[in-house]
């Protein structure tokens, strides 16, 4: 049996390390000297305090577990067969894997069309989300696909007008929304979540008014259990925030904390989002609500709460007819989440799933409607896309994916950077010296958008080009297993490498599968 564990006390996230060999529970050194500087998250902490709650350097990175979860997708394989084809003719000229369609559609009776079944998880108000926002929006839109703009933005916005308490103007929320509608093409929409501080600035109203289709009341994400953080860089900034109706730590209306502020002791203060209250009726009245403002698709989005909480999000997403119920599972990646709450807390991706896969097979045997899903967790690759869609048959229909998109467009913004000032990285120098010899999917782009191409950024052309190759490796798989669209993947499809992860899904362990045909084979 696998074993989960953790490192606590030394991470790379917290940028802290052992001096020596670390105890095991509590990963202090075996011997704590009188005399080091304090390398461990306890001896940085007695220094830095609260700051080493957060991953480093904060702002400027996501950052996903490092827990070894006791079950993950790992525990599970692909099946393969060798007969027919589900979806095409049975023919080898036409059941070729890039005949195969990894479209997909979310939404109750008005559907929304996705030219690829993944999509990014909500980009808020760190600033690592600001910075990276066109490529991310850009790279969504060209994709076929959705984008979320995240909590906090109007509320952030240094240029916002609020008046009566309520937002009439945020320029950077104008420039997120514009972003994404120039490249839309008709598949995918842009969504927009909302927390309590979005719902009492009313950002929906605001929102629905520049033409925004789809919104997301938030329930919570898999990497934290509570209100997200962003770091404020003066008082005045603080004192700003405040006045807007969030809570700022420390007070920087105390004059305890402004003196500090004056002499440089204090160099920075925390912005925190409330925690919302979740009431089932209260939440069918937003609904309601939210519908009567004008907009196309509401949404909901849930994290990595105990089963009960879950057992409430499909049944108000039920109740309600939500058009898309995103579920995140515990270990995926954020840039503002408290890293030890990253590894300690919450039902992880593949528990999670097997639950919502009982719950949806309970209240589809009632006849009752079963919003489309999808999940979200730590997925990044192609293998990943494919078990986590069979493994809750045939409810998942997309897979979200937060810090794996981001990793892509980061990392092609900044090649793409150094390839136009010149400083072509020796890894990819054997491909040439300009974008579009580098990039392999340019030249693509460039004859779709023809002169427009020069205004996509270097990091939407690495999301299309990532997004491009995990499309390509799931059609290997589907064509594979024989299944030539996404409908017709069935729990069927994978099976389980240990005992403990068959117990946990339900999903056959591999010695178990296709007892009843091989005896009618073999006579």
């Amino acid at each position: 049996m696998k074993m989960s564990f953790s490192r606590p006390n030394a991470s790379a996230a917290t940028l802290t390390k052992n001096r020596v060999e670390r105890s095991p529970v509590s990963g202090l050194c075996v011997t704590c000297l009188d005399g080091c500087i304090g390398l461990c998250e306890v001896g940085k902490s007695a220094i830095r305090g609260r700051e080493l709650i957060y991953p480093q350097p904060f702002g400027k990175v996501v950052a996903g577990c490092d827990k070894d979860y006791p079950i993950d997708f790992s525990h599970f394989n692909i099946q393969g067969t060798c007969v027919g084809a589900v979806g095409v003719e049975a023919d080898p000229d036409k059941a070729t894997f890039p005949a195969v369609d990894v479209s997909t559609e979310v939404g109750g009776e008005d559907k929304i069309k996705l030219d690829v079944p993944f999509f990014t998880g909500a980009l808020g108000s760190t600033d690592i989300a600001r910075i990276n926002w066109e490529e991310n929006a850009v790279g969504a839109a060209i994709c076929g696909t959705i984008v979320a703009v995240g909590e906090n933005i109007c509320g952030m916005d240094p240029k916002s007008e609020i008046k009566n308490g309520k937002v009439i103007k945020s320029p950077e929320f104008e420039r997120r929304i514009k972003t994404y509608q120039r490249w839309h093409t008709g598949s995918g929409t842009i969504v927009v979540q909302y927390n309590v501080e979005d719902g009492r600035l009313g950002v929906p109203e605001y929102v629905r008014e520049l033409g925004v289709e789809a919104i997301e009341p938030k329930w919570g994400q898999g990497a934290k259990d509570i209100g997200g953080e962003v770091k404020l860089p003066s008082i005045e900034r603080a004192l700003e925030l405040k006045e807007r109706g969030y809570i700022v730590y420390p007070d920087p209306e105390d004059p305890v904390t402004k003196r500090a502020y004056g002499e440089g002791a204090i160099k920075e203060f925390e912005r925190h989002s409330r925690l919302g209250m979740v009431e089932e009726e209260a939440f069918y009245k937003e609904v309601e609500r939210l519908r009567k403002l004008g907009f196309r698709y509401v949404t909901l989005k849930t994290g990595a709460y105990r089963p009960a909480d879950l057992a409430r999000a499909v049944k108000c997403a039920s109740e309600a007819r939500i058009d898309l119920l995103t579920v995140d599972g515990a270990g995926g990646g954020t840039g503002m989440s408290p890293w030890r709450m990253m590894n300690e807390w919450g039902i992880p991706t593949v528990e999670l799933e097997c639950l919502l896969y009982q719950m949806l097979k309970r209240i589809d045997k009632q006849g009752k409607y079963v919003p489309p899903v999808a999940m979200a967790g730590g997925l990044a690759l192609e293998d990943h896309i494919f078990k986590a869609i069979a493994l809750a048959a045939p409810y998942v229909k997309a897979i979200c994916m937060g810090r794996a998109t981001f990793a892509a467009a980061m990392a092609a913004k900044t090649v793409g950077n150094l390839v136009k000032d010149g400083k072509v990285p020796a890894q990819y120098k054997k491909y040439g010296d300009t974008i579009e010899q580098i990039f392999i999917a340019a030249e693509t782009l460039r004859e779709k958008y023809g002169k427009d191409f020069k205004d996509i950024p270097v990091g939407a052309i690495g999301m299309y080009t990532y997004y491009d190759r995990l499309a390509t490796g799931l059609r290997q798989f589907m064509a594979g297993e024989r299944k030539f669209a996404l409908k017709h993947i069935t729990r069927d499809d994978i099976f389980a490498l240990t005992r403990e992860a068959s117990d946990i899904s339900g999903i056959p362990y591999v010695m178990d599968c296709d007892k009843e045909e091989v005896d009618k084979i073999l006579g």
